[in-house]
């Protein structure tokens, strides 16, 4: 299909700070100057606070990956979601971060992956006789949605979503993310710690929610521990792993918070990816047949295998092209703690660095056609170059997503088990609009006509 995909509008060049923070406030996307697709690095000054943005990939890298340590995650994203994520591995920093790294990567290492991957079958059988059920106009976002908390309950717990309190964690998280912008401007303003941070009611109840259930699950398993009848899942192994330089386990309300992180992080991410993913299809009918015509001769009629994911190469590439286009992170901050000199500005101590995924994978110097929907550009020398400076959808670096392989190979499957059983189409008027809530989503969903392929 000739065109681009859908993007947000950017603002004028030229506005003062108050409007700024009203557009902020608004609309994340549609607060930043166009400008910022082709800019290295940016400046955004206001009486509260100095931030800068950078796409420049030696200076993303020195972030990122030379000196991590000197870049630590802000206190905007902490006390963003602090209510719900309490000191999850998502926003500590320092030495406390590097002792949860410890305890939770080897849940993700070796076999387990593999191990996982009947679950994630079992959860996509599921969400396709659900889709199947209603078929029509359907809004995909939330069916995406459901598919995705259906695989992290599986694997994480080896429950299904339909019981009583995953389906509760479920809809709660839903009403979560739709209350919790991704960065609460608030955050930016330098109020000493012991001033209480005003969040919006719905936001606070709802994190409580949450918690309560997420509490609940956590028990029971510390208790089928202890008796001796938990079975092999991700949540067995990060409770039952010690720190190899201490021998200390998560306590019950770090193990809370970890959960937290794993449910927002596995569900809200391949949610958003999922989603965008099948309307690029849907956008594209011709590479939607290219899907479906090597799902079917890598798949046949079968369930499928660990083993037949790597031979998906093409719907690898949509799936990555929709992370390009539409990453699910839009943006990450970093604070500056030593005096730095990034181009030709000095940066003070204290000074936010933005790295924001949606505009170095959007970036004009970077990329051939880049807001194209174009899945082959990755089997091409500079998409591949592009591919390797200026894609982060997972983040980079020691702070890289731990599970960003288990995120390719659930968002993979799915989308290949959607495309088996489905075609999807665009519905007319029913164009979504980006927008960055937790992740980046469509403001009235995306609504799209599924029918039997």
């Amino acid at each position: 299909m000739t065109g681009c995909p859908v993007k947000p509008d950017s603002r004028p060049e030229d506005v003062g700070w108050i409007r700024y923070i009203r557009l902020f406030r608004k609309d994340i996307f549609a607060s930043q100057p166009a400008r910022l697709y082709r800019a290295w690095m940016a400046e955004f000054k206001t009486p509260f606070f100095r931030s800068y943005l950078v796409n420049q990939p030696d200076l993303i890298d020195e972030v990122l990956k030379k000196r991590p340590m000197d870049f630590p995650k802000s206190e905007v994203i902490r006390e963003s979601l602090e209510t719900l994520l309490g000191r999850s591995v998502f926003v500590t920093n320092g030495a406390e971060w590097q002792r949860q790294r410890r305890i939770i990567d080897p849940a993700f290492e070796g076999g387990r992956l593999k191990e996982a991957f009947p679950a994630m079958v079992e959860a996509a059988t599921a969400g396709v006789a659900r889709m199947g059920s209603k078929l029509g106009e359907i809004e995909v976002e939330e069916e995406a949605s459901h598919m995705a908390a259906d695989v992290i309950f599986r694997t994480l717990f080896s429950i299904p979503i339909e019981d009583q309190v995953a389906n509760s964690v479920f809809h709660e998280f839903r009403a979560y993310q739709r209350t919790q912008p991704l960065l609460n401007l608030a955050s930016f303003i330098r109020l000493p710690r012991f001033l209480p941070r005003f969040r919006a009611p719905a936001t606070r109840a709802t994190s409580r929610r949450i918690r309560k259930f997420l509490v609940q699950l956590t028990e029971a398993r510390a208790a089928a521990i202890a008796e001796g009848r938990a079975p092999d899942d991700l949540a067995t192994k990060i409770m039952t792993t010690a720190d190899p330089e201490t021998g200390e386990r998560f306590s019950g309300d770090e193990m809370v918070d970890q959960v937290a992180i794993f449910f927002l992080a596995g569900h809200e991410t391949s949610a958003s990816a999922l989603a965008w993913s099948l309307y690029l299809l849907a956008f594209d009918p011709a590479v939607q047949d290219r899907v479906a015509a090597e799902v079917a001769e890598v798949f046949g009629t079968g369930a499928p295998e660990f083993s037949d994911i790597s031979r998906l190469s093409f719907t690898r590439s949509v799936f990555r092209e929709a992370l390009r286009l539409y990453p699910p992170v839009p943006m990450m901050v970093r604070t500056a703690t030593c005096p730095e000199h990034f181009r030709d500005r000095d940066i003070a101590p204290g000074a936010q660095i933005v790295l924001s995924p949606w505009h170095l994978h959007r970036h004009e110097r970077l990329w051939d056609a880049p807001d194209d929907f174009d899945p082959d550009r990755w089997e091409t020398k500079s998409g591949r170059r592009a591919g390797r400076e200026a894609y982060m959808p997972f983040s980079a670096g020691p702070r890289v997503c731990t599970g960003a392989g288990f995120a390719m190979v659930e968002g993979v499957l799915l989308l290949a088990m959607l495309v088996r059983a489905f075609r999807f189409d665009l519905i007319a008027g029913a164009e979504p609009k980006p927008v960055a809530h937790l992740t980046v989503r469509a403001e009235n969903g995306i609504r799209l006509t599924v029918s039997p392929r």
